[in-house]
């Protein structure tokens, strides 16, 4: 088996924890060239073959085979848009698009290109997360009824892109996504309506807290994130049959260390556990075998579109910058 060979965009705080690591430990996968703005950085992350400075450098090398894009949001489209264009697969960081016209663009130019476009939710490829998914498509919980999620912490430090509406910052676009994506999946909705949202801005406008109800596929979904709460993370999803919880306030985050979900469904209640996994590496093995042309585990892009269309309908309704 040849492995795929993988360009990484940006060296910061993800790149050098999860993804850099991943991309190392992870079968058929081999990182060849990094690109940053600092080389030293760069450097750091291992590359076999360079570490530059120049992101086109990297997406228009005949021998990467794909890319991943861990910028900030505002870097999303432009190389996402032209690593596609070149023929690249291309792993991207979440949210897909600062806005919904952003994702649709990109998924457009995947299927006009043929080229591999998958968002990074990196929680999807968690057994858990797959154990309860499967379970729902199961049919294990009745018709689900309603979806409940929540993603905050508190601290975002000054100068941090994060707080840069211009960049895509905000609590919704960042760790709202994961909330939104749980109620994607479990619905297969995507017809969005708005009821309520609670907002508390920042000084540029960008949103520190984001509380929304909506629905979606006509399922009633309440989503909250923010970056100024005491740090929990929640997924509760609700059958006509039972419920699936995302126990041990590591709902979206479980790295390395076990994990449990409660489920009551058909068969009575129970807690099932999962042994500690990382699912960075899962994901850049999945993806690289589908670059190959090989069979793997990919999201569904219309989760990704479903996400994108909420959070432009939450932040219309919010009226967020």
């Amino acid at each position: 088996m040849s492995a795929t060979r993988w360009g990484l965009l940006g060296a910061g705080w993800i790149a050098r924890r999860a993804i850099a690591p991943a991309m190392h430990s992870a079968h058929g996968a081999v990182v060849e060239v990094v690109a940053a703005r600092d080389l030293a950085r760069a450097a750091a992350l291992g590359p076999r073959r360079a570490a530059v400075d120049d992101y086109a450098a990297v997406v228009d090398d005949p021998d990467i085979d794909a890319v991943y894009v861990a910028l900030s949001n505002d870097g999303h489209l432009p190389w996402t848009q032209r690593a596609l264009e070149v023929g690249k697969a291309v792993l991207c960081e979440k949210p897909l698009g600062r806005t919904a016209e952003e994702a649709h663009r990109m998924r457009s130019i995947a299927d006009a290109s043929g080229a591999l476009l998958v968002e990074a939710t990196w929680n999807l490829w968690h057994p858990r997360t797959a154990r309860a998914a499967a379970l729902v498509a199961s049919g294990a919980l009745g018709s689900v009824t309603g979806v409940s999620g929540s993603f905050v912490f508190d601290g975002v430090a000054e100068g941090n892109y994060r707080l840069d509406p211009e960049r895509g910052g905000g609590a919704l676009l960042d760790v709202g996504t994961y909330p939104l994506t749980g109620a994607a999946w479990a619905t297969r909705g995507r017809d969005v309506a708005v009821t309520d949202v609670e907002v508390v801005t920042g000084g540029r406008g960008v949103d520190l807290t984001t509380a929304a109800r909506l629905t979606l596929g006509g399922v009633p979904v309440h989503a909250r994130a923010s970056f100024i709460e005491a740090g929990f993370e929640t997924l509760v999803i609700e059958g006509e049959l039972g419920v699936i919880e995302f126990t041990g306030n590591d709902a979206y985050t479980s790295w390395m260390r076990p994990s449990t979900l409660r489920v009551l469904d058909r068969d009575g209640e129970r807690v099932e556990h999962f042994a500690p996994v990382d699912p960075y590496r899962i994901m850049i093995e999945q993806v690289s075998s589908a670059a190959r042309g090989d069979a793997a585990w990919l999201p569904d892009p219309r989760w990704s579109l479903a996400v994108a269309d909420a959070m432009d309908a939450i932040a219309a309704h919010a009226r967020l910058p």
